[in-house]
């Protein structure tokens, strides 16, 4: 599971942005099947909860376009039932999610954007632990063994955790940096070709039937394609999303009582990588 934090940039400085963006991706959720909710929590803040790392991707970059959000990204188990409002969640991946945006906002220099990690309950390492230096729950040195074996390889766990959301984090700030650094003309290239293909809506659309909507020669749409990084952006999307689903399988395996998956062993949701991919063609 997924909790996006998202704050404004600058705010005292600037009007309030809140109520624009809850509307965007209000219309953005509509697309995406488990998007979720977003309402403001606090301030110039808002907050959901968000199933599919897919849709995580989608939302993340699109509050990045701007230029005027810092994007926290939790990764982890989030208490249920879910309350109808994202403001009375709790569990790890809310706490992760205000981590990370307060990471984002000391990254503001470069993409604002930061993914951490919530780990639900510590990983067990036996049937009890030291106290006062001494063993309990273990006879002879056989069962200190086991404790320190378990202890190191929760040790290993945590690494593996932590680098999947930093793999996660990197993709996704590369990603963004070809988002921020779009031209609005780009833009209004890149949104076309997103909205059109053969007149119908909704799907990707060719360069031809771009730049006759747009009034442009098809060589322009080239150019701004190719200087936008939109083909490049759509082709690393999938990696982006394979990450985050790889760190949200090694953290949810930590909440079954026991050490989490390693790297080879996580069952991924595996993203619909060239589905995906193929959307960047135009």
């Amino acid at each position: 599971m997924y909790v996006l934090t998202i704050d404004q940039r600058g705010s005292t400085g600037d009007v309030d942005r809140v109520p624009a963006l809850l509307a965007e991706l209000s219309t953005l959720s509509a697309e995406l099947p488990t998007a979720g909710h977003f309402e403001r929590s606090v301030g110039d803040e808002i907050q959901g909860v968000v199933e599919g790392a897919g849709e995580v991707v989608e939302i993340a970059l699109h509050a990045l376009r701007s230029g005027r959000w810092y994007v926290g990204i939790g990764v982890g188990e989030v208490d249920l039932p879910l309350p109808a409002s994202p403001r009375e969640g709790s569990g790890p991946a809310f706490v992760a999610a205000r981590a990370a945006v307060d990471r984002a906002k000391a990254a503001a220099a470069h993409v604002p954007l930061a993914v951490a990690g919530g780990v639900g309950r510590k990983v067990a390492t036996g049937p009890a632990r030291r106290n006062g230096g001494a063993a309990t729950g273990s006879d002879g040195p056989d069962g200190l063994d086991r404790l320190e074996e378990l202890d190191r390889l929760d040790g290993l766990d945590r690494v593996d955790r932590a680098l999947a959301c930093a793999n996660a984090e990197a993709v996704l700030r590369l990603i963004g940096r070809l988002v921020l650094d779009r031209t609005p003309a780009q833009w209004k290239v890149v949104d076309m070709l997103r909205s059109v293909r053969h007149g119908q809506p909704g799907t990707h659309g060719t360069q031809k039937i771009a730049a006759q909507n747009l009034g442009i020669t098809e060589q322009s749409v080239s150019r701004a394609v190719l200087r936008s990084g939109w083909q490049e952006e759509w082709a690393a999307r999938p990696a982006a999303e394979m990450l985050l689903a790889l760190a949200d399988s090694l953290i949810a395996g930590t909440d079954d009582g026991g050490p989490a998956r390693h790297p080879g062993e996580a069952k991924l949701r595996h993203p619909q990588a060239r589905a995906r991919t193929t959307q960047g063609d135009t």
